[in-house]
């Protein structure tokens, strides 16, 4: 299952349709053509966004993030995420990452490389749609 959390998603997120619209209206605007996204989680319930424009990811390896907050429990390590790097996350079960999403900048100037490597123009995420239930649901 993948999850976005940030500061202003981690709070009520199934309560607030709202905000999760506009978190994915802000998402499909990666694309050059926000519509693209929306038809692709749509049809596919999925959604390949650019990186290196609107926002680049840092890979976090499960294992790094858990270590970092001291334990594996979801639910606190996405406050602990949400409190330190105020900002979304998303969570990719299946590959047990988390993408956390930051301003777009040189990959090169990036420090750690080889431990949670940026991602950056000429990549891209896929990002789950917003409703599937399923195991890639959101």
């Amino acid at each position: 299952m993948t999850e976005i959390t940030g500061r202003s998603l981690s709070v009520g997120i199934s309560d607030s349709p709202r905000l999760v619209s506009a978190a994915f209206d802000w998402l499909a605007r990666a694309q050059q053509e926000p519509r693209q996204a929306r038809r692709e989680w749509a049809e596919r319930g999925i959604a390949l966004l650019p990186l290196g424009t609107r926002f680049n990811v840092v890979r976090l390896p499960a294992r790094l993030v858990h270590t970092a907050v001291g334990t594996d429990d979801l639910e606190i390590v996405t406050t602990t995420l949400a409190q330190l790097l105020d900002g979304p996350v998303i969570h990719n079960r299946p590959q047990d990452t988390y993408h956390a999403l930051v301003e777009p900048c040189p990959v090169a100037r990036w420090a750690c490389p080889d431990d949670a490597p940026m991602l950056g123009t000429g990549q891209f995420l896929s990002v789950p749609a917003s409703d599937p239930t399923g195991p890639t649901g959101l």
